[in-house]
């Protein structure tokens, strides 16, 4: 994972990801590309003369542009290597365009125009666009411990097959790997989505020199398949978790919940995603 891609905005997470970003090119001695994009292209619909969005532009250039010298600056001191991308526009745009000569994209777990406590949407719209793993990193972060145990969230998904195979530079590094499979019975138009033994998972980690242990996980009355999955975890005190995302539906998880929404809502561990 020596291509690094880090979305750069003015948030709460963003020192969490940078750190993160930092421990990832030391690591791997590879190179960050810093992503930054400045979202005031749609303007504002009550600006009919267009007196605001102009004042808006020159103010996010402004914050932009002082935002990318003290960044630079602070890279400078760090002895690594960088590039710079910038855009105007959703930062979703300038992302996916990079995304695909990248090992991994390092993103916030908050989303800048959404609520606390709810998923960033801003992540779930880099994942329908963007095939590299995505890595999701809570504002509480400080560091990615790459000999910590590492957690594989399981349930015999395609999905969950992408992220384990986009994930097995981390896995080398960790100390162990526990895959994690959730009790439950599957309805019977999902049976064919999901008809990947966990069985095969650890064979594939055996083929590449990586010794895993199987674990099946009981839902405690009242807690949903993420709090199991996220409690699991943390009994294990792994540094990072895998998962497949989005298995179903966006409105489908956007209607009914799904696993891949609940752990947005709440990562209390980074979240290596993939789909």
């Amino acid at each position: 994972m020596r291509s690094i891609l880090l979305h750069v905005y003015d948030d709460k997470a963003f020192e969490a990801r940078l750190q993160v970003a930092l421990d990832f090119v030391r690591h791997f001695k590879g190179r960050i590309t810093c992503a930054q994009a400045a979202p005031y292209d749609y303007g504002v619909p009550t600006d009919f003369y267009g007196a605001m969005s102009a004042e808006m532009v020159v103010d996010y250039e402004k914050t932009a542009t002082r935002s990318r010298g003290e960044i630079e600056q602070r890279l400078a001191g760090e002895g690594v290597s960088w590039v710079w991308k910038s855009s105007r526009g959703a930062a979703v745009g300038l992302i996916g365009s990079c995304a695909p000569l990248h090992d991994v994209v390092i993103v916030g777990s908050n989303d800048p125009l959404g609520f606390p406590g709810s998923p960033s949407r801003f992540v779930g719209e880099l994942i329908e666009r963007v095939r590299a793993p995505i890595l999701v990193v809570p504002e509480s972060v400080r560091s990615f411990d790459f000999g910590a145990p590492a957690v594989v969230a399981w349930n015999g998904a395609p999905e969950c097959a992408h992220a384990l195979r986009a994930a097995l530079p981390a896995l080398r590094q960790a100390s162990c790997v526990h895959v994690l499979q959730v009790a439950e019975k599957k309805k019977k138009k999902y049976k064919d989505k999901f008809d990947l033994p966990s069985t095969q998972a650890l064979e594939y980690l055996a083929q590449h020199d990586l010794k895993s242990e199987l674990i099946e996980l009981q839902r405690e009355k009242g807690d949903s398949i993420a709090e199991t999955l996220m409690k699991a975890a943390h009994a294990r005190e792994a540094g990072f978790i895998v998962m497949g995302a989005y298995g179903h539906s966006r409105f489908r998880e956007r209607m009914l919940g799904g696993v891949t929404r609940s752990m947005l809502s709440d990562p209390r561990l980074p979240l290596l995603l993939a789909h």
